[in-house]
């Protein structure tokens, strides 16, 4: 018992002085802290030390604390100094409100300015398509060329060409994949080209043409080609890249309504309707574009938003209205449709949204200026043809096309081919050029000398030369079929009789016997007559083929130099406008002359011929 109190005084005793321990005041400050402070004494003169150099990658060293702790010194940076700060153009809270995520981004310095990462982004040295050994031109062609000749020639070639083979050459001196001359900026070079690839309507080739280009190259006046491509090739959404990185000045309805698509298919659905109902309340005329963009957008989304298209008082056929109508399924009415451009009914003729039957309205008009080829003509129709339940002067062209390859009999044969020549209207030569390889399946024949003419163009058409000369022994002289002939066959002057020649014309029907200058500017331009026959027929046909002028004296030098680039960029500059009326034979003596002399002997033959075939 005496030991059980013993033990629990003890615990007592311990517990006691644990309880003082902990309540006994603790010092909390670093020794040393609270002890007077000395007194002042006289500061050591400064004397001068050189800093010691710092070493690369050296870091500040802690700072030992009295208390032994080490504390890692903050980096301190040098305030700028506000001395030069212009607060004045700072915008007020409202106007940030007021933004929209672009405008906020620009503003923070945010806006992206390339689409493309630094590893992939391409050289501006070459820019095109086509290169030189895919059938394109030299890539230093206009390397050494006057900057100055280069732009006037591309800046003033403004309209479609009157020749289908001068289109098609003009189309591969573009596409090829060229260096800009020396003096002249890349961008505006490829922004000049593809300016002429849309006035030809070759939107497509033109699209592929600023692809080549990363986006943040771009320059406002190339963007605005772009755009042009993008739409007329009914490739919309293609512009965003352009429409959202590139600075430019425009804010007009047509780069509102791209800026509302683009946004839409951003992933930014709302803000882009939002933007759109509002462009739409603004709008009093041409609301019908403004509604396409909405419902181009709306398809971005969830939104289920009707939008319904109205024709009633639209008087005119944009490119904007056809391609958004073509593209969203939207019919055009008849009256817009009858009115509409050449131009526009290309663009459907290389919609791929739109039928087979749709495409082919505007078949015949791309395949007279060239942008569609006489194989892609005959796989239009095929498909035509191979689709059920359709109907229409479309539908018989393209039965009227099998039996003209399928017929029994070459005069069967024939008959189908004169029926799909006679439904051409305005554009017949498209036929002509639908029909080509069929026509090259007729066997030559005396027998069909009436039919021989017709039948040699359009195999010319599609470039069937061979086949055609097939057909020598079997013309007339002096017949519409001998001067196709005579021009398009390869060798010089074999079989040309001054004869043939005079008879040629003497049975020239056509106004101010234009056949027939085309005739003897084309022998003269081939070599296939002499300086003396050329100077008789002159005096005859009342012209003066070899007078000179600026332009004929450009297109020779270059010919001269052996430049094939600038000799068909000169020969499309001369030949643009919407008929052969525009094409006078002085013109294309000079062409098919030039042409010749650098090497581009087949399409001097091709368009030689076409000019007599045409004219």
């Amino acid at each position: 018992m005496k030991s059980a109190w013993l033990i629990g005084g003890a615990a007592l005793a311990l517990t006691s002085a644990m309880v003082w321990a902990q309540e006994a005041p603790v010092d909390l400050l670093p020794p040393g802290f609270d002890d007077p402070a000395p007194s002042p004494s006289p500061a050591p003169a400064p004397q001068p030390s050189r800093a010691p150099a710092p070493t690369q990658g050296s870091t500040p060293q802690p700072t030992a604390t009295q208390s032994g702790e080490i504390v890692q010194p903050l980096p301190v940076e040098a305030a700028p100094s506000g001395a030069n700060l212009d607060l004045s153009d700072l915008p007020t809270l409202q106007e940030l409100e007021d933004m929209s995520t672009d405008e906020l981004d620009e503003f923070l310095g945010l806006k992206p300015k390339f689409d493309i990462p630094p590893a992939a982004r391409r050289s501006m040295e070459r820019v095109g398509v086509l290169g030189a050994g895919e059938g394109g031109l030299p890539s230093a062609s206009l390397e050494k060329q006057p900057a100055g000749l280069v732009r006037a020639v591309l800046a003033g070639t403004t309209q479609p060409m009157v020749s289908r083979w001068g289109h098609i050459l003009l189309r591969r001196a573009l596409a090829s994949r060229l260096a800009a001359p020396e003096g002249m900026d890349p961008v505006e070079f490829a922004t000049l080209r593809v300016n002429v690839l849309n006035a030809m309507g070759e939107y497509v080739v033109a699209r592929a043409l600023v692809q080549d280009i990363d986006t943040g190259n771009y320059s406002p006046a190339l963007t605005n080609a772009a755009v042009e491509a993008y739409i007329g090739s009914a490739d919309v959404v293609g512009a965003c890249p352009a429409v959202q990185l590139v600075q430019t000045n425009r804010d007009d309805t047509e780069w509102q309504m791209l800026a509302g698509i683009c946004n839409a298919y951003a992933g930014e659905t709302t803000r882009a309707q939002n933007d759109l109902r509002r462009l739409l309340n603004r709008t009093q005329d041409d609301r019908i574009d403004v509604l396409f963009a909405q419902r181009f957008a709306g398809a971005a989304g969830r939104g289920r938003r009707a939008v319904t298209i109205e024709w009633d008082d639209i008087n005119s056929l944009t490119p904007w209205r056809f391609t958004m109508a073509n593209t969203l399924g939207e019919t055009i009415p008849d009256n817009l449709l009858d009115r509409a451009s050449p131009q526009l009914l290309s663009i459907a003729a290389i919609t791929p949204a739109l039928t087979p039957a749709q495409r082919a309205a505007g078949a015949d008009v791309a395949g007279t200026s060239g942008i569609l080829s006489s194989a892609a003509m005959v796989d239009l129709y095929s498909q035509l043809y191979a689709q059920d339940g359709v109907a229409g002067p479309a539908a018989q062209t393209a039965s009227s096309l099998r039996e003209a390859y399928v017929g029994t009999s070459p005069v069967q044969r024939i008959g189908a081919i004169r029926d799909i020549w006679s439904s051409g209207g305005d554009y017949s030569y498209g036929r002509m050029v639908l029909t080509a390889y069929a026509a090259a399946r007729i066997p030559p024949s005396s027998d069909f000398s009436e039919d021989a003419g017709g039948l040699i163009a359009s195999m010319l058409a599609a470039g069937l030369d061979r086949d055609a000369v097939r057909w020598s022994g079997e013309v007339d002289g002096g017949s519409q079929a001998w001067a196709l002939l005579a021009l398009a066959a390869p060798n010089s002057s074999t079989g040309i009789s001054s004869g043939d020649i005079d008879s040629f014309i003497d049975d020239d029907s056509s106004s101010g016997q234009r056949k027939s200058r085309m005739l003897v500017a084309g022998l003269a331009g081939l070599d296939k007559i002499g300086e003396g026959a050329l100077d008789q027929y002159d005096g005859r046909l009342g012209v003066n083929i070899t007078a000179e002028s600026r332009w004929t004296r450009m297109i020779d030098k270059a010919a001269a130099v052996n430049n094939r680039a600038l000799v068909a960029m000169l020969a499309g500059l001369g030949m643009q406008g919407a008929s052969w009326d525009r094409m006078t034979a002085r013109h294309l003596y000079h062409i098919v002359s030039a042409l010749r002399r650098v090497g581009l002997d087949a399409e001097a033959r091709m368009i030689a011929a076409e000019a007599v075939a045409r004219a």
